[in-house]
């Protein structure tokens, strides 16, 4: 199952939507992601601080936690390498011009595409449009 960054992310903070998404990663056999997620994550756990969902302290011990998950192989991570960026590059250059993708989501999609993934799992609804230009079925629960 490829997630990205922000079903990672729903995993460890409480969002609408977490349930749902706790039960799909709990019942996948396994769960892979980028490694562009590292930073993500974290800054997407931040953003629960700074929105005022969370105190200092309880991001910390999320980001813990999620670092203690990686280390522990619960997540599975894809290299970001020179040749995935090369990809995503050469993809968004051919893209046609309704097709609205920021970078990183780019480089999820590349990344599932390139592990063999049929479908990604996302609530954003960018990279769920555009999921079907990388040949990807684009799920959310």
């Amino acid at each position: 199952m490829y997630l990205d960054s922000a079903y990672i992310v729903k995993f460890y903070a409480n969002e609408p939507d977490s349930p749902a998404v706790r039960k799909r990663i709990r019942a996948a056999k396994s769960l892979v992601c980028s490694a562009w997620c590292l930073g993500e994550v974290s800054w997407a756990l931040h953003r629960h601080l700074r929105e005022g969902h969370l105190e200092a302290a309880q991001v910390h011990e999320l980001v813990r936690t999620f670092l203690e998950h990686v280390d522990a192989g619960v997540w599975t991570l894809a290299p970001v390498s020179e040749r995935i960026l090369r990809r995503a590059a050469s993809l968004l250059s051919s893209a046609p011009a309704d097709v609205y993708l920021r970078a990183g989501d780019a480089v999820h999609l590349v990344t599932a595409q390139d592990m063999g993934e049929r479908e990604v799992w996302t609530n954003d609804r960018h990279m769920l449009a555009a999921s079907a230009y990388f040949g990807l079925q684009g799920r959310s629960a």
